[in-house]
């Protein structure tokens, strides 16, 4: 059986060892601020991915199966490109001691000595950083309930605790493949398409390597589009509440969902905003979702929960900056106009016309089929991230695994680009080169009005 997979399989299986050779490299041998060497091994994965996919994708399950093994590879690592994950034991310890995540910071301890509260503190606090531990903690429930199963599991052991994330973003990962398979066989689209998410070097690195839980947050939301698209509502909408307790991004979601919610219960020829049945499963909907996700927070509520939580979410929009794109247009004009960082001022305005965006296209658009849909929540999240002052790397999963399920293929493209932004951590310390973000998003920008454009209904990449 080998012997006949290796014969009608043998260069996308080349490609395969050939790339397993790069990430053993870019795991085991790759500091942050190499950015030649990270930008030379992430090119040469990118384009073995690109062939991978397009010699073998009459095999899914031969994609699939590398792509679970190219996973392997990071499995006992600490990552190279990120520290958030000490944050992730830190908070996950707490919860093992009994003690409310959302309540205090890491400095709090170390200012007043109280370093014994976890284990390993000095380690972690050191890991995770000043800025990060001078913060309240801002993961949702489920994400928590991850961070508690590696503490159960892993001990005192931080590369244990890594493990077991890797496990739980595997097992996600995973999840993804099988119900994106099945969601894109509902909707008459090609199955191999989920592997320009589930075997992009993006993914891997960002997801497996680098431990972010953009990859369980996703597991959900496929899910529940999955359950959508069968009419199982209810179902859907847990999964969507249990994705929002993971990473709070897919409650914009919920208003481009309306229409279809409502178009799946009104007759032919009647009006949809009209349709009183339409609007009574959209509430009961909602009420799901809303129910669902209170459900998650409710073993976190106290009197300073909110505060905390809010003060935390707010440094998004108010202070931090990174990778950011039409924000970063503002805040030069405001240095030329008024001579400062207008960044308060301007920050907490910017999801206000976000939120327009998201009623226009929710009123105004035709999305009363799941792929419309889709495709109204795919560009509704990209005009998010394209006026958020900070855009981290692994917030592209989200566009890239949506963008699977329509016609555009602009996050593909994102996801090769967004590698620039680690320009910003050299030997000397943190420093944008902006003229490598503006590359960044020109390129993706520039590809995406030209798949507008263009006469084709068809993907770039099939």
């Amino acid at each position: 059986m080998i012997a006949q997979i290796w014969k009608y399989h043998k260069l996308p299986l080349l490609f395969a060892l050939l790339s397993l050779v790069f990430y053993w490299v870019f795991a085991y041998d790759l500091v942050r601020d190499d950015f030649i060497k990270l930008f030379t091994l992430y090119s040469a994965l990118f384009l073995l991915f690109y062939k991978i996919v397009q010699l073998g994708k009459t095999d899914f399950w031969l994609l699939a199966f590398i792509a679970f093994v190219f996973r392997l590879i990071f499995l006992p690592v600490i990552p190279n490109l990120s520290q958030d994950f000490y944050r992730f034991i830190w908070d996950g310890r707490l919860l093992l001691e009994g003690i409310n995540p959302y309540l205090t910071t890491p400095l709090s301890y170390v200012e007043s000595g109280a370093m014994d509260v976890v284990s390993q503190a000095d380690q972690l606090y050191k890991g995770m950083g000043e800025l990060n531990g001078s913060h309240y903690t801002n993961y949702p429930p489920i994400n928590q309930l991850c961070f508690a199963i590696a503490g159960l599991f892993s001990g005192n052991s931080i590369t244990g605790a890594a493990i077991v994330f890797r496990v739980l973003i595997l097992i996600a990962d995973m999840g993804v493949i099988i119900l994106g398979k099945k969601l894109l066989q509902r909707m008459g689209l090609p199955i191999h398409a989920i592997f320009w998410y589930a075997l992009n070097p993006f993914i891997i690195i960002e997801m497996t390597g680098n431990l972010h839980f953009e990859s369980v947050m996703l597991f959900f939301v496929i899910g529940s589009l999955y359950l959508l698209h069968k009419g199982k509502w209810i179902g859907s909408a847990i999964l969507i509440a249990l994705s929002i307790s993971v990473k709070l991004l897919p409650l914009l979601f919920l208003p481009l969902l309306f229409q279809f919610l409502l178009s799946r219960n009104t007759t032919k020829g009647q009006n949809l905003f009209l349709s009183w049945k339409g609007w009574k499963q959209a509430a009961f909907y909602y009420l799901i979702v809303l129910g669902t996700v209170a459900l998650t927070f409710a073993p976190f509520l106290t009197g300073e929960f909110a505060e905390n939580f809010g003060t935390s979410i707010a440094l998004w929009f108010k202070k931090f900056e990174f990778n950011a794109s039409i924000y970063y247009i503002i805040r030069w004009y405001g240095y030329q106009t008024i001579g400062w960082n207008i960044i308060g001022d301007v920050g907490p305005l910017l999801p206000r016309y976000v939120v327009g965006l998201l009623l226009l296209l929710a009123l105004f658009r035709k999305n009363r089929t799941l792929k419309a849909t889709i495709t109204a929540i795919l560009l509704g999240i990209s005009f998010y991230f394209l006026l958020s002052t900070t855009v981290h790397p692994w917030y592209v999963a989200t566009p890239l695994i949506l963008c699977v399920f329509t016609k555009y293929r602009f996050p593909l493209v994102w996801s090769f680009t967004i590698i620039l932004s680690y320009t910003a951590y050299g030997p000397d310390g943190f420093k944008e080169n902006l003229w490598l973000v503006a590359t960044e998003y020109l390129l993706v920008v520039g590809v995406f009005l030209w798949e507008v454009f263009r006469k084709s209904k068809k993907p770039i990449v099939v």
